[in-house]
């Protein structure tokens, strides 16, 4: 007898084997825009490989199979090792071949460098998010390690800026690439760093480059397994900074415990810890009281690399619910043919757009290292991005979800990875209000950032109605920023940069509903259908 009870039908395939560049018009546009465009063969070919079903897999793979932690050897020796699947290093090989995380700090590195490594970012952030973070920490910690790393550790920089991997356990000047994690976070602090306790003491004189011991803890040790991290500790001269080797010149173990891994909420693939340092022994970065500063320097690039994340996990999650869409039939046509449907993803793809230019934009600004104007929107601009980003990443993708219905809240669809993951960003390198207090901060010590955002604004007057009411509103405020309106400025902040972007930049019917959108208190408007089209063509590489 035939048991047959049914026959699958229109239930979509998953989205793989596509170019994650190609498909993605407002990113291929922004990358020529701003001065990257000779990096365009290299992305494509990127996007390509990152978008295969094989890639995706060791994402999955990456994420279901969490490291260990390996305290002690067979015969009782200490080891405070982390063991990886193999999928992690075939995806942080990719990484460092790709030079995700040195590509801008090589002699010859070209202009636009920093907006083409932006752009590997948002490509590999699109497979598996958590082989990010070992990347993002040593591109922010290779700045200061060029002009403060202590001569007897000059061997380091070669592999430093290779690109090549290499997991093995040996001092950094012996391998052919080194990694570099952050000890910043202690128990009683948080953000407020200058409540650490632990001690650094003097071993033989004091000073930028002299040896230290340090003992104490820290609560996130982010990537136990690195090569060497950057760690905050207390001196007779203030909170300072210190370069803390795994493995001692001599080739001996630094007194660096792994007390635990963190069982967290996503970032499964990677592995944060708690540690203990006994005597632990580190090198001074600068002077002492110094700690604070490099902090600042180094975040701005680590939280830079937060908004390029979530940005990266939001395009994914729009791809997928897009492919959906196209695919499953509902009410005797295609899911991407219903009216309601079109406007929730047209809506979805219009946020993008901005987010792309601005990202794009704030990458081109970081590039330009000898203009004081673009590092003062830099210093501005980047945690108003980490905190709008940031934000409204975990949304944006609960509504792809819902594009796929049950499907999508199952864990054979990606999204549920996704959505796990998002919050990490919004809280690393300080949560949404810590970044709101860097603003109004920011706009307190260096007035010239208020000025020259009066500036910006003004030159995109007289294009849209909603963008100069908006304006007009947020200048007011900004007159005596208060700390109560700092989450309303910092996101106000971001959406009327982006805006200015949009309004220079994109066509007027897009500037003018991405204004609309997002802008206009008033409410939701109906995107017309032509820009629906244009949206969703745009989404998927078709324009």
């Amino acid at each position: 007898m035939d048991w047959e009870t049914h026959r699958v039908f229109n239930q979509p395939k998953p989205l793989s084997n596509s170019n994650l560049f190609l498909s993605d018009t407002p990113l291929r546009e922004a990358v020529s825009r701003q001065q990257a465009g000779w990096d365009a063969d290299v992305l494509a070919s990127l996007g390509q490989q990152l978008g295969s079903a094989e890639s995706l897999e060791l994402g999955r793979l990456a994420n279901t199979n969490p490291p260990d932690l390996l305290r002690y050897d067979t015969t009782g020796e200490r080891l405070d090792d982390v063991r990886f699947h193999p999928a992690w290093h075939l995806l942080m090989q990719g990484l460092i071949a790709n030079r995700v995380h040195n590509l801008p700090w090589q002699e010859d590195a070209r202009i636009g460098s920093v907006v083409a490594r932006a752009a590997r970012f948002i490509l590999h952030g699109q497979v598996e998010a958590g082989t990010l973070c070992p990347v993002t920490m040593t591109f922010g910690a290779i700045p200061l390690l060029q002009k403060y790393l202590p001569p007897e550790f000059s061997g380091w920089m070669k592999p430093l800026l290779s690109d090549r991997y290499d997991p093995h356990l040996q001092s950094g000047d012996q391998k052919k690439g080194v990694l570099f994690g952050m000890g910043m976070t202690e128990k009683q602090g948080g953000s407020d760093v200058l409540s650490n306790t632990t001690r650094a003491t003097a071993l033989e004189g004091r000073g930028s480059g002299k040896p230290y011991h340090l003992v104490g803890h820290k609560w996130f040790f982010s990537v136990p397994q690195s090569d060497a991290h950057l760690v905050l500790a207390q001196t007779d001269g203030g909170l300072s900074c210190f370069f803390l080797p795994r493995v001692l010149p001599d080739g001996t173990r630094n007194a660096i415990r792994i007390e635990r891994l963190k069982d967290k909420l996503g970032n499964r693939s990677n592995a944060s810890s708690e540690v203990e340092f006994q005597n632990a022994t580190g090198w001074l970065l600068g002077e002492e009281g110094e700690g604070v500063r490099h902090i600042l320097k180094m975040g701005g690039h680590t939280r830079f690399d937060c908004a390029l994340g979530s940005h990266a996990m939001m395009r994914r999650a729009l791809s997928v619910a897009l492919y959906h869409a196209f695919q499953r039939q509902v009410f005797g046509k295609p899911l991407i043919e219903q009216p309601l449907m079109r406007q929730t993803l047209s809506r979805m793809a219009l946020l993008l757009e901005g987010q792309t230019m601005l990202l794009m934009r704030l990458a081109a600004a970081s590039d330009a290292q000898d203009n004081p104007a673009e590092q003062l929107l830099c210093r501005l601009l980047t945690p108003a991005a980490k905190f709008e980003v940031c934000r409204q990443g975990m949304p944006f993708v609960a509504e792809a979800m819902e594009v796929l219905g049950g499907i999508g809240y199952c864990e054979d669809s990606e999204l549920p990875r996704l959505y796990r993951e998002m919050p990490v960003n919004s809280i690393w390198e300080g949560s949404g209000n810590v970044m709101c207090l860097d603003v109004l901060r920011t706009l307190k010590k260096l007035p010239a950032s208020a000025e020259m955002v009066q500036q910006i604004l003004h030159q995109a007057r007289g294009q849209n109605r909603v963008f100069d009411r908006a304006s007009r509103q947020f200048l007011q405020r900004l007159r005596k920023p208060e700390e109560a309106q700092g989450r309303w400025l910092t996101a106000q902040l971001f959406n009327l940069l982006t805006a200015t972007q949009m309004l220079e930049f994109a066509s007027p019917p897009l500037a003018d509903a991405w204004c609309r959108m997002v802008l206009d208190p008033r409410g939701e408007t109906l995107l017309p259908e032509r820009l629906c089209q244009l949206l969703l063509n745009r989404a998927i590489g078709a324009e």
